[in-house]
């Protein structure tokens, strides 16, 4: 099916979109922050994928592609950049608007990042020479760290509303990755990642998911507190 991956894109951001401007909500009022946020996020991710894309880890099936690229890339995967963080942030922002007591006790909190930060430090050296995995888990290690460090208190939220956003996640990706349809959007080099699979989507890509969420969560909020301040 063409224009499966433009319209995946599309299907993630609509609802978000329209419910940017509920009067409650009060979305819109992020978007300045939040464009900083993917702008700087988009530097990280893109060059990487770049790099991965024409070294053969992974690529795209033309057949649900709209045939428009760029640097390699199709213009879909740089819609996936906008489209899937501005829907996860903004669910993020929802569900603590609603349920802004719910979060994990700090001691709770600090064991769960010790514990991922373990797991992912051990897979990077015992997988060191899968590149999507290494690279992966090094970025999530030194990212989590970082906001552990200087953010602790976000992580608290975000571990419960990561749970949600898993729904969305497990749905998008996994047709991405060729659950229901004939041939993969995005098919993977098994030889650069751990082949370990989660349906059709490699364990991999819950960490990618994590850090690309987490990164333009806690981006978005320091550049609006920043743009606040100037006020």
């Amino acid at each position: 099916m063409q224009y499966l991956y433009l319209l995946l894109n599309l299907g993630a951001i609509s609802v978000p979109l329209i419910f940017s401007f509920h009067p409650k909500l009060k979305f819109y009022k992020m978007w300045p922050a939040l464009g900083l946020s993917l702008l700087v996020n988009m530097l990280i991710f893109i060059p990487w994928d770049h790099i991965f894309t024409v070294s053969g880890f992974w690529g795209f099936d033309s057949n649900y592609l709209s045939g428009y690229s760029f640097l390699e890339l199709p213009l879909e995967e740089w819609m996936f950049f906008i489209c899937i963080p501005y829907a996860c942030v903004f669910m993020h922002h929802a569900i603590l608007y609603f349920h802004r007591s719910k979060r994990l006790p700090v001691k709770f909190t600090n064991v769960l990042s010790g514990i991922i930060l373990i797991v992912l430090l051990i897979s990077s050296i015992i997988y060191r020479d899968r590149w999507y995995t290494v690279i992966n888990f090094v970025y999530g290690i030194t990212l989590l760290s970082l906001i552990v460090w200087k953010r602790n208190d976000l992580l608290r939220h975000y571990y419960l509303t990561f749970i949600f956003m898993l729904i969305p996640f497990f749905i998008i990706n996994g047709i991405l990755t060729g659950s229901g349809i004939e041939d993969p959007v995005v098919w993977y080099n098994n030889f650069e990642n751990i082949g370990l699979r989660l349906g059709t989507i490699p364990v991999e890509d819950t960490v990618y998911a994590f850090t690309l969420i987490l990164g333009n969560l806690a981006m978005t909020d320091f550049f609006h507190q920043k743009l606040v301040n100037k006020r």
